[in-house]
């Protein structure tokens, strides 16, 4: 322990003597460990921390799935849930619950409420317990039952000051009487759902549909002990299989998949995570490379200092764990400040995120985080200074101990590491760099993608009318009729319209339709579908949809008039081929009667429902005045210069009913701009990571190149005096980095070819292989190779002959 002592103060004098090679040494690694402390604590928190409920590795979340179609993810109806509950062999529970909202009045402004619809064994499932209160009992979710919730602790404190009496007090939700029965704590997050849930109520009470046909539940079960997940999926399909047989009309080619839950949540990030952690590993690795080749550089400096040691008595493994003290000094301070780095990255990384991004708020620096920077540090101490250090305990005594013995060269094998680890850099940066630059290109070409409709200048909100106050479809057309009139006149409006959804908003909820052609047999297994909207008659025109063929929608299409559908080029083309779609026909119902057909007369452009780098979808649009529904999306189009029309919206709304919220107040370019959010946090980071590797590969050829030209200046003196020009020299010196740099560069194309091909799920209309983008990075890094090559090589022309001959 003496010893010990004795080399960390060494080292530490050792240090403080080079404040150039320590601060440069430090700062190189203590980017790299405070990238990698920073990415690992979200890979941490997203992948590898266990789900935060009660015994996670047995909830599974069920989905219908249909095979033909590929679509594995299809939420459940309520009667086929009911089954999988009643029916399955392999689970202790199975619980439904789906996303919903409520309009609170009678207490302060009215507001819309983040809720969720759930069986009454859903908290029990996940472990929740209420720190007031109950949960929901048994059999509350029968229709008949007394209308009970349960609210979280936020909406509690928030709306109802935290009143101790909350429990048993009554609570108006879309105009009916709730009791509040329980409160759950906050933080307290449904499973796929990214929000905070503010409140709960059964899953019945009239919400959602209870036919097959409506798909609509999240479906989560608890395995037994000692059953597997395959033993599972086995039980389930066997169940499918069973209604299929009872149920063809609405079962055919359905079936059952079985996911667990953390697989379920974090599944379409972990990809990303992993190539973000490989690329700060990246990073990393080229920081301890340049600390590397500055360590060989220093020790080829002391090698007169290791040979006395030497000389004194000193073994090899004495000098070998001296200078790695000093390399391990390095790395620990270096862990130090990349864990003070990475508390701040962390907050950076969590306010950059995308909303879509599982547990994001569960990202903190915890044990685990804390044992992988240690980690880090030591491994990178051990791997920058393990070779340098084997490489000066062998000093050449005889030659070194000479009075000119500082005149040697380097040897070879010294040589070789330099340009081995230099070689490296190159590769490492240019797999890195290729990674990033597919990135840029996909993004560039997502962003790059027509959604049909131009968001500039469109305020978009959401308001759902009571079913108490408005029971009716006349008076929820007047309501609507009433207000989108009131908008159109605001100073500054364009024009004002209404949809069931906001189209590409990642929360939007869309109906999934099956539908009859008229004139044609359906085929049950493969009926055909589509995306349906309900819209106002102005909406085309306020969103800037092309109209194709056909009319549009007016205020004569209402109920009693011809029943009218326009459709999109998609559906036209996909439905009725090369034929006119218009005047065909078409019903939603499965046996329709006469007055169930509706005409098609419209077809419209293509649009983005859900995502920009979907294909294009069937959709059909209906008139609202035909089928009026109480959620709808306001679309209002503003002047580039005007009055606060989010404010104006809400007055002319509460002129209209005060007790009537409205809610996700947005631009749709916002909307656009977070349907885009995951891909552009990915390539931002990996951008970040791309330009850091491109500078340490950069100084790190530079360093290489200044300290060959400084250990050459005797030889190159000696080439002058003999007649060699400036040119000669120079080229002598670029030649002889580039020679390295071509060689890193070959390395790292065959190792980007073969690891590009992991990210092809992140990419958009690019190949994971794309010449141009492996091309132009591979010029970029020469040139700015060529660049750290000229530099040192320029001094190197300018050696006076009769100085260097006079060297040492």
């Amino acid at each position: 322990m003496d010893t010990l002592l004795k080399d960390i103060r060494y080292g530490i004098r050792t240090l403080i003597k080079s404040p150039g090679f320590t601060v440069v040494a430090v700062v190189a690694l203590t980017l790299g460990i405070g990238a990698n402390t920073a990415i690992f604590s979200v890979v941490n928190s997203v992948l590898l921390r266990p789900l935060s409920y009660s015994d996670p590795s047995r909830l599974m979340q069920l989905w219908e799935a249909n095979v033909a179609k590929a679509r594995n993810e299809i939420p459940a109806s309520y009667p086929n849930f009911a089954d999988w509950r009643d029916q399955n062999h392999v689970f202790e529970q199975v619980v439904a619950y789906s996303d919903w909202s409520f309009n609170l009045t009678g207490s302060g402004e009215p507001e819309r409420i983040r809720s969720s619809i759930v069986s009454p064994a859903f908290f029990s499932v996940l472990g929740i317990n209420p720190i007031r209160g109950r949960v929901f009992s048994s059999g509350e979710d029968e229709k008949g039952k007394d209308l009970v919730v349960v609210i979280s602790e936020n909406l509690w404190q928030r709306r109802f000051n935290s009143d101790p009496n909350i429990v048993g007090r009554s609570i108006n939700l879309d105009d009916k009487s709730f009791t509040v029965v329980g409160v759950i704590s906050r933080g307290v997050q449904a499973p796929l759902m990214s929000d905070e849930i503010e409140l709960w109520a059964p899953v019945s009470h009239g919400f959602g549909s209870d036919n097959r046909y409506g798909h609509y539940l999240n479906v989560l079960a608890r395995l037994k002990a000692n059953t597997t997940p395959q033993q599972a999926q086995a039980d389930m399909i066997t169940i499918a299989s069973r209604l299929e047989q009872q149920y063809p009309e609405s079962n055919k080619g359905r079936g059952v998949r079985v996911v667990p839950l953390s697989e379920q949540i974090v599944g379409n990030f972990r990809t990303s995570l992993l190539v973000m952690l490989g690329a700060v590993v990246f990073v990393l690795l080229i920081g301890a490379a340049n600390v590397a080749n500055m360590l060989l550089a220093r020790a080829a400096a002391r090698q007169k200092e290791m040979a006395i040691r030497t000389a004194l008595g000193a073994g090899r493994w004495r000098i070998v764990r001296q200078l790695l003290t000093e390399s391990m000094l390095l790395s620990l301070i270096s862990g130090i400040l990349g864990l003070l780095i990475a508390v701040w990255g962390i907050d950076l990384l969590v306010a950059l995120s995308p909303a879509d991004l599982p547990r994001v708020k569960e990202v903190t620096i915890d044990l685990r985080v804390l044992g992988f920077t240690l980690a880090v540090s030591v491994l990178t101490g051990v791997l920058f200074g393990l070779l340098p250090a084997l490489q000066a305990s062998r000093p050449n005594l005889n030659e070194r101990l000479k009075a000119g013995g500082r005149s040697a060269t380097s040897g070879l094998s010294r040589q070789r590491l330099r340009s081995f680890l230099v070689i490296s850099e190159i590769a490492l940066s240019l797999v890195l760099l290729v990674v990033a630059g597919l990135l840029i290109r996909s993004f560039q070409r997502l962003q790059a993608v027509n959604p049909g409709f131009n968001p500039s200048n469109v305020l978009t909100m959401q308001l759902d009318l009571s079913r108490t106050k408005y029971k009716t479809g006349a008076q929820v057309i007047a309501f609507h009729d009433q207000l989108l009139e009131r908008l159109k006149q605001l100073p500054g409006v364009q024009n004002a319209s209404a949809r069931t959804s906001v189209p590409i908003a990642s929360d939007a909820s869309f109906a999934y339709l099956s539908f009859n052609l008229e004139g044609r047999s359906r085929d049950v297994s493969d009926p055909p579908v589509a995306y349906y909207n309900g819209v106002s008659p102005d909406y085309f025109q306020t969103m800037m949809v092309p109209l194709l063929k056909g009319r549009g929608f007016s205020d004569q299409d209402v109920r009693g008039s011809q029943n009218v559908v326009i459709v999109n080029d998609t559906l036209a083309g996909r439905y009725f081929g090369d034929g006119d779609a218009i005047g065909k026909r078409i019903s939603l119902e499965d046996n329709p009667k006469e007055e169930d057909w509706v005409t098609i007369v419209g077809v419209v452009g293509d649009t983005k429902p859900r995502e920009l780098r979907s294909e294009p979808v069937a959709e059909l649009y209906m008139p609202f005045k035909q089928q009026p529904e109480r959620g709808m999306s306001l679309m209002i189009r503003y002047r580039d210069v005007g009055p606060d029309v989010a404010a104006a919206v809400r007055n002319e709304l509460l002129a209209l009913d005060k007790d009537q919220p409205v809610y996700n107040i947005r631009t749709l370019d916002s909307v656009l701009s977070e349907s885009v959010a995951t891909p552009r946090f990915r390539t931002m980071l990996l951008g970040v990571f791309a330009g850091m590797a491109l500078i340490l590969a950069g100084v790190g050829i530079y360093g290489v190149i200044s300290y060959a030209v400084s250990q050459r200046t005797q030889e190159i003196g000696i080439r002058m005096a003999l007649g060699a020009q400036a040119a000669d020299v120079l080229t002598l010196v670029v030649k002889g980095g580039m020679t390295l740099v071509l060689i890193g560069v070959a390395l790292g194309l065959a190792g980007a070819f073969a690891l590009t091909r992991l990210m092809t799920t992140l990419l958009f209309s690019v190949r994971p292989t794309d010449l141009a983008t492996f091309a132009t990075v591979s010029v970029g890094l020469i040139v700015v190779a060529l660049f750290a090559c000229f530099i040192p090589a320029r001094r190197a022309t300018k050696v006076d002959p009769l100085v260097a001959l006079r060297y040492e």
